[in-house]
């Protein structure tokens, strides 16, 4: 049954509309679930760090090499993954990349050396790089010109995953070791690629070469300068978050918190995280792109200086907004990805857009802050942090005219 799910088409084209939408949350649903497994992935090993420092005799250095492996691999293979996406559909390609990360995961629990440990890494990072750029493009082209507020909803699942799949490896490693716990996780894995396989609905290759004509002929010459300037945004904004992030434990202790209460903090933070990622992405449909970043740029780095001035306990109660505003962002962001694709090219643009903002994330923030934190103090480095969310505001508006350029083109 034909769906009209592109960018372009109206839903009086969809000969159920009943169907269409049940086939979109759908689309929703799975697509998140593919997502909080993977994100949860990614942030298991944390809790596996300790474990491996003590069985193999690591000294941090390593252990940090550990952790680049995985997240190295995802950055570096999301323009590939898109490629692949073109050739084998994005159904396929999630699912082979579930796949082999959980087959990642599985090698790691069965090999007897640090070598094996090493590749398992790489596998399973290499399998991740796969379900952000497709499994975006897959909502956004079922949801079409409303598709930010799903995005938000899919990005909001990653939170998820991150929220309870590290934990039920703590809880794993309590009943046996850690190669059994892997192994449980890599079975969660394949469990999730089967539903990936069963039930996410497969595009038409017709639809997909009309959606993307239709997003090349709206966006037309301007969609690469407005593309770039949304990549340059959201390479501040994740620049920002773990920049201050990384001092947020040192500006408490200075309050006088303890660890005990520093823990607290940082999750009173991550709960404000979620729901923005929940609740920026609707918030940008009613209020505009421009407007909603605005909002939440300014908010952040407001908040931020505010942690840094206020005594302990109203530092703590303001750390939930600083949350939502820290993590909104990012929802309104990737839902603005479609309308600026250059050429129509969805899965590109989100695998560009992804590649840029992670490795803005992974590696220049923490050594851009790390050392103004070493040469300046905590203070200091969170002031630039707000600094650095304030420095979206003039792109933004540069921004601005890219996107009402893509809104009048859709009205007629």
């Amino acid at each position: 049954m034909a769906r009209a799910s592109d960018f372009t088409a109206p839903l009086d084209d969809a000969p159920d509309r009943a169907a269409k939408r049940i086939d979109d949350k759908r689309t929703l649903v799975i697509a998140g679930i593919n997502h909080a497994l993977h994100d949860g992935y990614t942030d298991l090993i944390y809790v596996l760090l300790p474990v491996w420092q003590a069985e193999f005799g690591l000294d941090y250095v390593a252990l940090a090499l550990l952790r680049s492996l995985y997240n190295g691999a995802l950055a570096a293979l999301q323009m590939p993954a898109s490629r692949l996406a073109q050739a084998f559909g994005a159904r396929t390609v999630l699912v082979l990349g579930t796949l082999l990360s959980a087959g990642g995961y599985a090698l790691a629990g069965a090999s007897g050396g640090l070598i094996g440990l090493c590749v398992g890494l790489l596998l399973g990072g290499a399998g991740s790089s796969t379900q952000h750029p497709l499994a975006s493009t897959v909502i956004a082209r079922a949801y079409g010109a409303a598709a930010r507020g799903p995005l938000g909803t899919y990005n909001f699942a990653g939170d998820l995953g991150k929220a309870a799949v590290p934990p039920l490896v703590g809880f794993l490693l309590t009943l046996s070791g850690w190669r059994t716990a892997l192994w449980v996780i890599a079975g969660l894995g394949v469990a999730v690629a089967l539903g990936v396989g069963r039930w996410l609905p497969r595009e038409s290759r017709s639809r997909t070469k009309r959606a993307k004509a239709a997003i090349g002929t709206r966006d037309g010459a301007g969609a690469r300068p407005g593309f770039g300037l949304l990549v340059a945004i959201g390479t501040l904004d994740n620049a920002a978050r773990p920049a201050f992030l990384l001092y947020l434990p040192f500006l408490l202790q200075e309050k006088g918190a303890a660890l005990t209460t520093v823990g607290l903090a940082l999750s009173l933070v991550f709960i404000g995280g979620a729901l923005g990622k929940a609740v920026c992405g609707r918030l940008g449909e009613r209020l505009g792109v421009t407007r909603t970043v605005l909002l939440t740029e300014t908010g952040t780095a407001a908040a931020i200086l505010a942690v840094i001035a206020l005594p302990l306990a109203p530092a703590l109660i303001l750390l939930p907004l600083l949350g939502v505003m820290l993590n909104g962002t990012s929802s309104v962001l990737y839902g603005t990805v479609p309308e600026l694709a250059p050429g129509g090219r969805v899965e590109r643009a989100f695998a560009v857009f992804y590649t840029c903002t992670l490795g803005g994330s992974a590696l220049a923030a923490p050594l851009l802050y790390g050392r103004l934190g070493d040469a300046a103090g905590p203070r200091w480095a969170a002031v630039a942090a707000a600094g650095t969310a304030l420095a979206v505001v003039p792109l933004m508006l540069a921004l601005s005219p890219h996107l009402a350029r893509g809104r009048e083109a859709r009205r007629f």
